[in-house]
């Protein structure tokens, strides 16, 4: 698996969610586990998401290519 965003994780699951139903298996993971108080289903905690490293360049075209077709 291969480094694809880091990020809330609010935006992690909602781009877990995009990449799944490209058909590309991402999964996500915290950055760190939570502090001591932390509450851990703060959507606000950094989380990784990971692709397969074969489809990293699909999912990268997918969210970070410029669009032709926009003008």
């Amino acid at each position: 698996m291969k480094l694809f965003y880091t990020g809330p994780a609010v935006n992690a699951d909602l781009l877990v969610m995009m990449l799944e139903k490209h058909g590309i298996a991402a999964a996500q993971e915290p950055v760190a586990p939570p502090a001591e108080g932390e509450d851990p289903e703060d959507l606000n905690r950094l989380f990784n998401v990971l692709v397969p490293v074969a489809e990293y360049d699909r999912a990268h075209g997918l969210f970070y290519a410029e669009r032709q077709d926009e003008l």
